[in-house]
């Protein structure tokens, strides 16, 4: 009997709880927060009626009200073929481009499990992804969004990239890699980019600079956020897989996104001296 390789969970007990009975309590507290959408989602959609999601990754006592606004949507989705989780490196450990290669991940809320075939061919189809676990070792940007995941939909299979080369180029190829995938496969995916907004300054500050950079991404506009970034010296830490998104979005010809809510950690703990800024932000399916 071949045994499995299974990720085991990082981060529970510091981003998010350890315990299974407290996990779901917070994922549910976190929909049914000031910020949050307010109640809990109804699952069993019947339409395809998204192709992703910008998604925050703190802890989910800072980001997780704002996270639950893209997930509450995500549960009236129908249940897609496989969920790609892309976001940043924080460590800087392993390659600077890497796919998921083992079986599945834990956490306290059981195991789901990896697309080994749609893994390969994004490291088939891409000119800079490989595999490479040891870049999904420690990092938390894409572990904390799988309890909600299975708090919808339970063991929908799921293709972790995680990304330390932080370029445009990097960012097109992954999204023309993931319509290629779509579109000759026949693939329903739903692709979340895991990112947190400005980091460290003043709420103010934050939300302002924050709202220049969403209205880059509401214009599927990739060169232009990178752009803004640097003028305005922007701290959001994963551009690249929602510059991905964006891609994904142009090749299949998707509507423009839709911003479902924007808030600071300022927001939630009430301290705005020094926040960080968080978005759930939709990309429509092109039936909508």
């Amino acid at each position: 009997m071949t045994l499995r390789e299974i990720r085991r969970p990082a981060h529970a007990g510091t981003f998010y709880p350890a315990r299974k009975d407290a996990l779901i309590e917070a994922i549910e507290n976190s929909f049914l927060h000031p910020h949050g959408p307010g109640k809990l989602p109804v699952r069993g959609g019947e339409h395809r009626h998204s192709i992703g999601y910008v998604v925050p990754h703190a802890g989910y006592m800072y980001s997780g009200p704002v996270a639950a606004h893209a997930y509450y949507d995500l549960a009236h989705r129908k249940k897609p073929d496989v969920i790609v989780i892309i976001g940043p490196n924080h460590n800087g450990i392993g390659l600077g481009a890497a796919v998921y290669k083992g079986d599945a991940w834990e956490t306290p809320l059981g195991v789901i499990d990896v697309e080994k075939d749609v893994a390969k061919l994004v490291v088939e189809y891409s000119q800079f992804f490989s595999f490479d676990n040891e870049a999904h070792m420690y990092e938390h940007s894409l572990e904390v969004q799988v309890p909600f995941i299975q708090y919808i939909y339970g063991n929908v299979p799921i293709v972790p990239i995680t990304i330390y080369v932080q370029t445009l180029e990097v960012a097109r190829d992954l999204g023309t890699t993931l319509a290629k995938i779509h579109e000759e496969h026949g693939i329903d995916m739903v692709v979340l980019a895991s990112t947190d907004f400005n980091h460290y300054e003043p709420h103010d500050v934050t939300v302002e600079k924050d709202q220049l950079a969403i209205s880059k991404i509401i214009a599927l506009d990739d060169a232009g956020l990178y752009q803004e970034l640097e003028r305005y010296n922007i701290t959001m830490c994963g551009p690249v897989g929602v510059a991905a998104l964006i891609n994904y979005a142009l090749k299949t010809v998707s509507p423009k996104p839709i911003l479902l809510k924007h808030a600071t950690s300022g927001d939630i703990t009430g301290e705005k001296d020094w926040v960080v800024g968080y978005a759930s932000i939709k990309f429509p399916a092109q039936s909508e």
